[in-house]
């Protein structure tokens, strides 16, 4: 057996960093994780975006969540957004009727995702938002971030949590409205134009 003197620095090896994966491409993405409004639903939107890391790279492996109410603003109920098959266990998808208000994406190789949703409506005090858990490398804890849609400035006016905020920091949560019921949200990890995170206690 060979001893090292470990107290000479050049003896010292680099070690293996002790951070594993990401692995969130193996077994949490499922079939269809992106499509959660219901088949020719007409209050379909889409919302996508891009993931950037803090040096304004976009993050290919990125996961995101996201939890939305139907568009009266009641929080879904029904079951199904991940049915597997009984006899082989595998994903069948979603069954195309049933608004679970809930989705599951991965960014492609571009650090881009996309998401097919109801849109939201207001509940409470808030004005409409589509809630997000990001899932990202260099993260030892989730992040979550909340989407709001333009369109009724009194209501975001009104909103408790965009209130407390500034006006620049504000528009890090607020998507920008494109042609076609389409919604681009960039959510950004760290630096310049970081997305507002909230931390639940």
């Amino acid at each position: 057996m060979t001893k090292i003197d470990t107290s000479r620095p050049e003896n010292v090896l680099p070690t293996p960093s002790h951070t594993v994966g990401p692995f969130y491409g193996y077994a949490l993405p499922f079939r269809g994780g992106e499509e959660i409004a219901p088949l020719g639903h007409p209050d379909t939107i889409t919302v996508h975006g891009y993931v950037y890391d803090g040096e304004g790279r976009p993050l290919p492996d990125a996961l995101l969540e996201l939890w939305g109410p139907d568009p009266d603003g009641n929080l879904p109920t029904a079951d199904g957004s991940m049915r597997r098959d009984p006899a082989s266990g595998g994903f069948l998808g979603r069954n195309g009727v049933e608004f679970t208000g809930f989705g599951r994406i991965q960014t492609d190789a571009d650090g881009h995702w996309y998401a097919r949703t109801l849109r939201p409506g207001a509940r409470g005090r808030s004005a409409p938002y589509i809630s997000v858990c990001v899932f990202a490398r260099g993260l030892l804890v989730h992040l979550f971030t909340r989407i709001y849609l333009p369109g009724d400035e009194a209501a975001l006016a009104a909103d408790p949590l965009l209130a407390r905020l500034d006006a620049e920091r504000r528009g890090t949560l607020i998507a920008a409205e494109e042609s076609g019921g389409a919604y681009r949200f960039d959510i950004r990890l760290q630096g310049e134009g970081e997305t507002v995170f909230l931390e639940f206690r």
